[in-house]
């Protein structure tokens, strides 16, 4: 397999900690979204993405090669492919209420606070930094409200249950954002609880953005 990525990809690093979690290697394929204009918007690249996003996941068989797209498909795919460490639990409604709070973050959160939604504010619309910062923070402070609200049932660990899922692949990453944002978490004592505990495990640490090759 290969997973084109970047280091500083929330979507990257959800896909890189589920291939940890669950044990699989990986040929990670850096792509820089800054350099050169965004390699994600090169000729070779939209071959492989279209729409000029990461993560790519590449499966090569013996047939023709398999590209999926979309975090959440990828860990889906994985997780379906690959049984032996599972993400989801077999419970109908678990497995809808971890949906849904990864959905809340990759559909909800992330879309209006990624790279190139900030890009756009600053060199299309001339936003100040001041202002970009205020949208920030303003999206994550209302989607991590949400998301507090539903990890009410939470042990502090991990989002649901007694071991990692989707929920933590996804969550920990915009946490790690919002840090880099300088955004004040004390009002969601669940998130922050897991987000430390998560971090103290090596599939967390080995997918973290510093321990990416193409983060130097």
């Amino acid at each position: 397999m290969k997973l084109y990525s970047y280091f500083r990809s929330s979507a990257a690093y959800r896909v890189r900690i589920a291939l940890n979690l669950k044990k699989l290697e990986a040929e990670v394929i850096p792509i820089h979204l800054l350099k050169n204009g965004g390699e994600q918007h090169s000729a070779a690249y939209r071959q492989i993405n279209p729409s000029e996003l990461v993560p790519a996941l590449l499966e090569a068989n013996a047939e023709q090669g398999f590209t999926l797209t979309q975090s959440l498909s990828i860990l889906e795919y994985l997780d379906e492919k690959f049984t032996d460490t599972v993400l989801l639990p077999k419970n109908i409604q678990q497995r809808a209420l971890i949906r849904a709070f990864s959905q809340s973050i990759a559909c909800d959160i992330h879309p209006l606070n990624n790279l190139r939604v900030l890009q756009y504010l600053s060199a299309a619309l001339e936003v100040s930094d001041e202002q970009k910062t205020a949208w920030y923070t303003h999206w994550i402070e209302v989607g991590f409200a949400g998301l507090e609200a539903q990890l009410k049932h939470s042990n502090g660990q991990f989002c649901f249950g007694n071991s990692a899922s989707f929920a933590d692949c996804c969550l920990i990453p915009q946490v790690y954002n919002a840090l880099r944002f300088n955004i004040d978490l004390s009002a969601y004592p669940k998130i922050q609880s897991i987000y430390t505990h998560c971090n103290t495990l090596s599939a967390f640490q080995n997918a973290a953005p510093e321990a990416q090759a193409d983060a130097a």
